[in-house]
């Protein structure tokens, strides 16, 4: 067993573990740590505790000490600094007529790189660009491109929920999402309605997707013909999550309705469930 801590950066939702450094540290301490970019400073989010060694994913570095006012007043000129790179490098990508969109700056804490992240529709040849910062700033530079789901976890925002994004927020890492995922969830496949800021389909969809797809089973699919204690029957709704499914009956014309538990029908013939027109596959495709 090993003694770690949790701390989390600023542009990252994700804790990383930590060799914890002689002096006692609890939740909610700035912190400066050794990391395979350098050193840098991050808040603690999980005091001490002890984990296996097969829990660790990668070598264990150490948090060097607690930050001291030196070490907040430093990473308040880093922060100052970082938005006088950021319109000094904006300048120069207008002057070397780049197509590419500079998203946010980052400076080390012990100010040895800075790092400037950018989004563009293809590969930049910035060579000469970055020859012109490390003259202007006098330090090693390092541009990095980012697509638009990178764009919406490092500067966050709010969703169509009125809520944080999840990928700022509290999602670790980027999950798969799909169409398909929607689709079980009975949602409308509008792109307008499942997409993010960000464009991509939302993070969220995945949340409740495992829940849907295993209740789903239990449930009669729509236009199945079922057998009830009132008679046969169709299927023309269900509510998956409470096992609720909706018969219409036709008896000698008139229609009528009926609503039973799923676990009270027996399914005579399996309908194909019925799928929200899409009016732009390619769309909703590029969303993925």
């Amino acid at each position: 067993m090993i003694d770690v801590v949790g701390v989390r950066f600023t542009t990252k939702p994700k804790t990383y573990y930590f060799s914890p450094c002689a002096e006692e540290t609890v939740k909610g301490d700035t912190v400066i740590v050794e990391t395979a970019r350098g050193m840098e400073y991050g808040t603690v989010v999980m005091d001490k505790k002890q984990i296996s060694d097969d829990q660790l994913v990668a070598e264990l570095k150490p948090v060097l000490r607690k930050a001291t006012q030196a070490d907040l007043e430093q990473i308040e000129k880093n922060k100052a600094d970082e938005k006088e790179a950021f319109k000094i490098c904006a300048d120069q990508i207008q002057q070397h007529n780049l197509e590419m969109k500079l998203v946010c700056t980052e400076y080390m804490f012990d100010r040895s790189k800075i790092l400037f992240y950018f989004t563009a529709d293809g590969r930049v040849d910035f060579r000469e660009l970055v020859r012109d910062l490390a003259g202007l700033l006098r330090t090693r530079i390092e541009l990095r491109q980012i697509g638009v789901r990178d764009v919406a976890k490092m500067l966050g925002g709010l969703g169509i929920c009125g809520r944080p994004f999840c990928c700022h927020n509290h999602l670790p890492d980027f999950h798969p999402v799909s169409v398909k995922m929607a689709k079980e969830q009975g949602m409308s496949l509008n792109p307008g309605k499942i997409s993010g800021t960000c464009g991509r389909l939302m993070c969220c969809l995945k949340n409740e997707y495992e829940v849907y797809e295993e209740q789903s089973k239990l449930v009669p699919n729509l236009w199945s013909i079922v057998r009830t204690p009132d008679g046969d029957g169709v299927v023309t709704a269900a509510d998956v999550l409470r096992g609720d499914v909706t018969v219409t009956f036709d008896k000698s014309g008139v229609k009528t309705v009926a609503h039973y538990k799923a676990a009270d029908l027996t399914v005579l013939k399996k309908g194909s469930k019925k799928q929200t027109e899409i009016e732009n596959e390619e769309e909703l495709e590029k969303l993925e």
